[in-house]
């Protein structure tokens, strides 16, 4: 039996095509938006049924963080209602459901990393969109994970990598937020983990809500300092405030997560975020070394 992946173009979904079959030796059926629009919620769930998976990824969601603020009612359907009717047909075929979701369901406030059992106070609406969908999931009855990352970067896609490279070109400075620290995410890290994950899930193990994101915690800044001089870069950086970098969403300041409970059921460890940029600028020919 196949595992079903909604999503097919978004940075975790091209990665999950790529992982080596070691991982998981089970056909990867993608459902682009084409097939599977998850503004439709009971047509994606027709998916299920025709495909009859192992198991299904929900690797597809509304993204933008800042349009997501002018159009919350749009974005809760896609990252709300959808997951919620999805793991719900897999409650009743009696399969796992596994759910990408993010640290922008907490409020961001003090130091400590976030551990899964935190109370949850979203300060945007893309947080409280996929703060709604982690709840429908849960209702679900489904057997489920869910995986909350940050920071996701990969050699594809717009994220902070491909953005710093991008201004790298024309730019011999910049001013990058310094009040913000999270842990960058690759997005090959977090494909692994979730074929892994849904393999033992399959098995009949593990199941609940669970934190990946890249170690050590970092500010975009230093973030930043990271990608150049991995690149070889001569860019300066200096470290400014949110307040001045102002965006429509508002983002929280601490993005870290404790990893810890995904390690103790599925023995999966937190990333090294260095080794990950490494990888990224490697297969964008853009690494110190093969410049």
């Amino acid at each position: 039996m196949s595992l079903l992946i909604f999503g097919q173009s978004g940075q975790v979904a091209r990665e999950l095509a790529r992982v080596p079959q070691r991982v998981s030796q089970r056909n990867r059926v993608f459902l682009p938006r084409a097939e599977a629009d998850l503004s439709d919620p009971e047509a994606c769930a027709a998916q299920i049924r025709a495909h009859a998976p192992a198991a299904v990824i929900n690797a597809a969601a509304w993204t933008a963080v800042d349009d997501a603020e002018a159009h919350e009612a749009e974005a809760r359907v896609v990252n709300g209602d959808t997951p919620g009717v999805l793991a719900r047909e897999c409650a009743a075929l009696g399969i796992p459901f596994l759910h990408v979701s993010t640290d922008y369901v907490f409020d961001g406030q003090g130091e400590r990393p976030w551990q899964p059992g935190d109370a949850t106070a979203p300060v945007n609406a893309y947080g409280r969109t996929k703060l709604a969908g982690e709840e429908a999931v849960r209702a679900s009855g489904a057997r489920h994970a869910i995986l909350r990352t940050s920071w996701v970067v990969s050699a594809h896609g717009r994220n902070f990598v491909t953005t710093m490279l991008r201004l790298s070109e024309s730019h011999d400075a910049l001013r990058v937020v310094e009040d913000q620290t999270g842990g960058p995410t690759p997005a090959a890290d977090i494909a692994r983990a979730l074929l892994s994950m849904g393999e033992a899930m399959i098995a009949g193990q593990g199941g609940g809500t669970y934190h990946f994101a890249g170690q050590p915690a970092v500010s975009w800044a230093d973030f930043a300092r990271e990608i150049f001089a991995q690149a070889g870069r001569a860019v300066a950086v200096t470290g400014i405030p949110s307040s001045e970098y102002p965006t429509p969403a508002a983002r929280p300041h601490n993005s870290r997560l404790d990893c810890a409970t995904l390690t103790a059921d599925f023995g999966i460890r937190a990333p090294d975020w260095k080794a990950g940029l490494a990888d990224i600028l490697t297969e964008l020919g853009q690494a110190k070394t093969s410049r």
